[in-house]
């Protein structure tokens, strides 16, 4: 194998593991309200990933209760190409205080081929609130959510026909960021997990280099069931739905 051709690998595998975090790195604005008929129903759902039209690993997403308001989402991906990995983990740990969906501690963890990464942050509504990126930045805590617990608001947003919206968050480089949510059609998608109609949005970002696209099924709750990510026009990944278990 040329030296060219594992630099273009390297650079696909992690520009696939990127897109699957971006299956969850929108934070909204304003804290969630949740109800309207979505309420919080655990579950796993577990994804197939593709790259150059070949399965090159997994992703997964769990909704867990904790305790009496507290619950736990975590997403989780192993891809590998060649001889190249990249394994990812996100835990969100938040509280559901009356119809308000509250961000306590988010964790990020990378290993693989290149560098290893370790994030952890906590949000404390002590005082005016502050959110602390362990060895980094402390901010001001104006509502944004973690990186990947926008999710509740999104499938109630989208449940009452919202088709614009815009997120802040942390993200899980510890830096805060916007983007914005649009709806751009409605699909019939057939999947590893079988046919299934769904609403297809678009990631808005200051860059123009990637576009980002993910779609959520009305009949699970509104939970992600495919992510694709382009480059300069290039596919650079995709995740499709697999299984789905309430728990």
């Amino acid at each position: 194998m040329s030296k060219n051709y594992q630099n273009l690998a390297m650079q696909a595998i992690k520009t696939f593991a990127l897109s699957t975090v971006l299956a969850v790195s929108l934070s909204v604005t304003a804290q969630a309200k949740v109800g309207a008929g979505l309420a919080l129903q655990p579950y796993k759902a577990t994804y197939t990933a593709y790259k150059w039209g070949d399965d090159v690993g997994e992703a997964n997403i769990e909704l867990s209760k904790l305790g009496d308001k507290q619950y736990s989402l975590i997403y989780t991906s192993k891809v590998s190409k060649f001889f190249l990995s990249d394994k990812r983990s996100e835990h969100s740990i938040f509280t559901v205080d009356g119809n308000t969906v509250v961000p306590s501690e988010y964790y990020y963890s990378r290993s693989g081929t290149g560098p290893d990464k370790e994030l952890k942050v906590t949000f404390s509504q002590q005082g005016q609130g502050k959110i602390s990126v362990e060895n980094g930045e402390t901010f001001d805590w104006n509502g944004e959510f973690d990186n990947q617990i926008y999710r509740i608001d999104l499938a109630k947003q989208l449940a009452q026909g919202k088709t614009t919206l815009d997120y802040n968050f942390v993200n899980y480089r510890g830096e805060l960021r916007h983007y914005g949510v649009q709806v751009v059609d409605k699909e019939v998608l057939s999947l590893p997990f079988g046919k299934i109609d769904t609403v297809k949005v678009k990631l808005i970002r200051d860059s123009k280099k990637r576009e980002t696209f993910a779609w959520f099924a009305p009949s699970l709750d509104y939970t992600l069931v495919r992510l694709q990510q382009f480059k300069d026009g290039d596919e650079q990944g995709d995740i499709k739905l697999k299984s789905f278990e309430t728990r």
